[in-house]
């Protein structure tokens, strides 16, 4: 460990491996571990950045954007992955049936289980996944797994595409994490590591769970990233309380920093609050231009009316 070839917490944890709990042997764990150096308690790797991601989704498998989009907009643990069915994903829309967002239910009846959401932009490309996989024959249904295999899409002897995709196999946590791997290293977004360092800069699979804490802590309350993230708030679990809507409220409005392709949408959003912003500007300044008016023409009526009456005093003299 002072070489630095291995980590203090994995000297810790290899001690306790040493005295497994499972020998049934009460051992005052804070005593042995007194002598031990003291673990980092946080990792010091990275989230991706936006641009790092863009260059993995470009990754030519059908299954990368999905994956990625919505691991980076829910928070979710690689392991969700083995998981997340097609029923777990629901959709939900605004008053005009435009999709907003969508929940996810996560470790569905699972004593861990929870709720997130994520972005138009990842729930579209987990549709298109799955009608992209119907249109080969797969029978797509509520106990679909979202990740399946690969198959081929064009059969040589016949040149028809039925028939291809019937024996979908569940795509595994650690199919995605080694998906995940090869996009990165044929990306060109990871190198090998130079000498003296012993990790990456960020995590193939839990960075992108860094990067939707990082990003939705910019405009969410602190709390309702931890609930979206399936974290225990603690004893504030037992005051604080709030509707899934409240938390889809709060969560909304962090999805522009949660949307990884939807420069354009996001552009087009900041368009639209400028007009908005513009037209009142313009309903005020026609307000103040009217009430002008309106002065004016009171001023106007008030030095006829003084007029007047000085030709009727002038009328009066005469006489």
């Amino acid at each position: 460990m002072e070489k630095g070839e291995i980590a203090a917490s994995t000297l810790r944890n290899f001690v306790r491996e040493a005295f497994s709990d499972s020998a049934d042997l009460n051992i005052p764990w804070k005593k042995v571990a007194k002598g031990l150096p003291r673990a980092r308690q946080s990792s010091n790797d990275r989230a991706p950045t936006i641009e790092e991601i863009r260059k993995v989704v470009d990754y030519p498998d059908r299954r990368i954007r999905p994956i990625v989009y919505t691991m980076v907009s829910s928070g979710i643990r690689l392991g969700a992955w083995d998981y997340l069915k097609w029923k777990h994903v629901n959709h939900i829309t605004d008053n005009e049936g435009k999709v907003i967002a969508a929940k996810l239910d996560v470790y569905s009846d699972d004593v861990e289980e929870y709720y997130t959401f994520i972005t138009p932009e990842a729930y579209t490309a987990l549709r298109e996944w799955m009608d992209f996989r119907a249109s080969y024959g797969e029978k797509i249904t509520g106990d679909s797994w979202l990740m399946r295999d690969l198959w081929q899409t064009t059969n040589m002897n016949y040149g028809a595409k039925w028939g291809l995709a019937t024996s979908p196999k569940r795509l595994k946590s650690s199919g995605v994490k080694r998906l995940l791997e090869r996009a990165v290293w044929e990306q060109g977004i990871r190198k090998p590591l130079v000498e003296g360092t012993n990790r990456h800069e960020w995590k193939i699979a839990h960075g992108y769970r860094k990067a939707f804490k990082s990003r939705a802590e910019q405009i969410m309350r602190p709390i309702n990233v931890e609930i979206t993230m399936g974290h225990d708030i603690g004893i504030s679990s037992s005051y604080y309380k709030p509707t899934e809507r409240e938390v889809l409220d709060d969560y909304i409005k962090a999805i522009p920093l949660l949307t990884i392709n939807g420069s354009s949408s996001i552009l087009q959003k900041q368009v639209e609050e400028l007009a908005e912003k513009t037209n009142s500007n313009d309903y005020l300044l026609k307000a103040k231009l009217q009430e002008k008016d309106d002065a004016l023409v009171t001023l106007s009526d008030q030095v006829m009316k003084l007029m007047e009456e000085v030709q009727e005093l002038k009328k009066q003299r005469r006489q």
